[in-house]
């Protein structure tokens, strides 16, 4: 089905974009990206490793990471959704990388990636089998939380934080606030197709500044200058081992990337297409397998974790420029920067303002689209709950650290540690909990004359919340059955109380009316809205209103019984 293109983007997913803007915007991708390398070497320095494996790990991580964008934009044979999604090194994967780099040093690390990519690779097979688990609500807390977790981090850069110096730079606090600033600027002021290169702006304009200023010292100038322009990276480095102890941790944060990973698809979805109704689980499906796929070839390879950027889809929606095309163009580039160093370093030696101001950046667009795609459907309390609960304490494990610092249980400390592996963890049991006594079939029995519109209006939207059902398609069910109902009492079809059965699935709700009286004859009725200027009975005007909001409306009689379907499609 063909997707319509939302307004608020220039370049849509399937839309071709011109070479010099598809480069312009892979290199500010591929600068996005490279602000992730920083899990990398944080899980370099945790095991003390030398200068030398870091650049090692660095290289292999942005050469798997280039490999997965294009294996998922490709969506081939089963393989990618076809969305401009770029991998990065993942940050769920820090707590369980720095256990295993602690244990076993880098071949262990590698050892439990590739294995972990296994264990996404086989959820994506039966992903559309966990729907009622993996529901919009619980996506949407995913993506949230997975910016939310970034927001530590970028603001500590930003503000000019270090474990040396805990106070406020105001140096870096001004640099970060005119990088920020220009690229919101442009994003939101600028006219024309400038938007697309907010970000790219922004972060050349806070190095200049950074230079000038002295955040950009000369020594790291001399040192991207001091690194090879080509060289291959030194493959005696790559090992790998494994350790059963690792299984958990690893099997923790893999779960909690296909769920990020499942968010990251549906944002996707969701932002690509102006008439998104529900997440589409054949793409869905295909990026997992991709991003799993990914994860092992990292591993294998000898980077770290990878999986889906949500910080580069806030990117793309917050430059208007979605398109895939852009994906093999930044895949080129990471892929390319593996083997040329030089180029490398310069993300590397990336100021610390600019490395606070572009992941604040996305992370705007990353929470708001997660809280959107939750609110996209209604909610009843055990959605509030759910979603309440889980996100009180994950923020609790960022807001409150000692809390948990007591916890060293080495299954458990990986899951304590992280606010999205908690957010994750229980927003899954208590979906799993509160199915319990759910069901999503409902009858009741309504009094024709009597029965108000409030009341009809009352009754669908408490099971449409309890349902998790999207709010247009019950507003639409209630003006239907309004105009039914008034319809049998006008027309005196019955006297006797209507049987009305509700059922509802991602895809459908139905509206069975049964009742003893005279049959609704659709034979001929069909009335277009544009020719009620001629008389018309009432009755064909009250199906005209009825086929307005339903997308199928049947009927059958059988022993004198009298059935009716109303169908939406959801």
């Amino acid at each position: 089905m063909k997707r319509r293109k939302p307004s608020n983007l220039i370049y849509g997913v399937d839309d071709p974009v011109p070479f010099p803007t598809c480069f312009l915007l892979g290199l500010q991708h591929s600068f996005q990206v490279t602000t992730a390398l920083i899990f990398g070497l944080i899980v370099v320095q945790g095991m003390g490793g030398s200068q030398g494996e870091a650049g090692f790990f660095i290289s292999m991580s942005l050469l798997a990471g280039g490999i997965g964008t294009l294996l998922q934009a490709l969506n081939k044979k089963g393989v990618g959704s076809g969305y401009f999604m770029p991998s990065v090194c993942e940050p769920a994967y820090i707590s369980a990388s720095l256990m295993a780099a602690k244990l076993g040093g880098l071949p262990l690390v590698l050892g439990m990636t590739a294995l972990s990519g296994i264990f996404e690779m086989a959820i994506s097979r039966i992903v559309h089998r966990l729907r009622k688990v993996f529901t919009p609500e619980v996506m949407g807390l995913v993506v949230a939380m997975v910016g939310i977790t970034v927001i530590p981090v970028a603001v500590r850069n930003f503000l000019g934080i270090t474990d040396l110096s805990p106070a406020i730079n105001p140096h870096v606090l001004m640099v970060s606030i005119i990088t920020l600033g220009t690229m919101v600027s442009i994003t939101v002021w600028s006219k024309g197709k400038l938007r697309l290169y907010s970000v790219i702006i922004g972060m050349v304009t806070g190095y200049v500044i950074s230079y000038f200023t002295g955040l950009l010292p000369a020594a790291h100038i001399q040192q991207i200058f001091g690194k090879p322009l080509l060289a291959l990276p030194d493959i005696t480095l790559l090992r790998w081992s494994f350790d059963s102890s690792m299984l958990l941790p690893f099997a923790i944060a893999s779960l909690c990337v296909s769920v990020k990973t499942i968010g990251n698809l549906t944002t996707c979805q969701k932002i690509n297409d102006a008439d998104w109704k529900r997440p589409n689980m054949a793409s869905i499906r295909n990026g997992l397998l991709a991003d799993g796929l990914g994860m092992s070839l990292s591993g294998l390879i000898g980077g770290m974790g990878q999986s889906t950027s949500t910080s580069n889809i806030g990117l793309s929606l917050g430059t208007g420029a979605t398109s895939r095309k852009i994906a093999f163009t930044t895949g080129g580039i990471l892929i390319a920067l593996a083997f040329f160093p030089r180029f490398a370093e310069i993300f590397i030696v990336m100021p610390q303002p600019v490395m606070g101001a572009a992941p604040l950046f996305a992370v705007c667009f990353i929470i708001f689209t997660g809280f959107q795609i939750m609110m996209s459907r209604m909610l009843d309390p055990r959605k509030i709950f759910i979603l309440g609960v889980s996100l009180i304490f994950g923020l609790s494990v960022a807001a409150l650290p000692q809390i948990y610092a007591g916890i060293e249980n080495h299954w458990l400390h990986p899951v304590v540690t992280s606010p999205l592996y908690i957010s994750t963890l229980l927003a899954i049991l208590l979906t799993l909990i509160f199915q319990i006594g759910l069901t999503k079939r409902s009858r009741q029995l309504l009094e024709t004359g009597k029965t108000t519109y409030e009341q009809l209006q009352d009754l669908l939207e408490q099971h449409g919340a309890l349902w998790g059902a999207r709010r247009e398609v019950v507003s639409r069910a209630v003006s239907a059955l309004n105009e039914l109902m008034e319809m049998l009492a006008a027309e005196e079809l019955t006297k006797e109380p209507v049987q009305l059965d509700m059922s509802f699935d991602e895809f459908n709700l139905d509206l069975v009316l049964q009742y003893t009286g005279k049959p609704i004859d659709l034979t001929g009725t069909y009335v277009k809205p544009q020719s009620l200027e001629r008389t018309i009975s009432g009755m064909q005007l009250s199906l005209c209103m009825i086929r307005k909001d339903a997308d199928r409306i049947d009927s059958a009689e059988k022993d004198g019984r009298q059935r009716i379907v109303l169908h939406f499609d959801h």
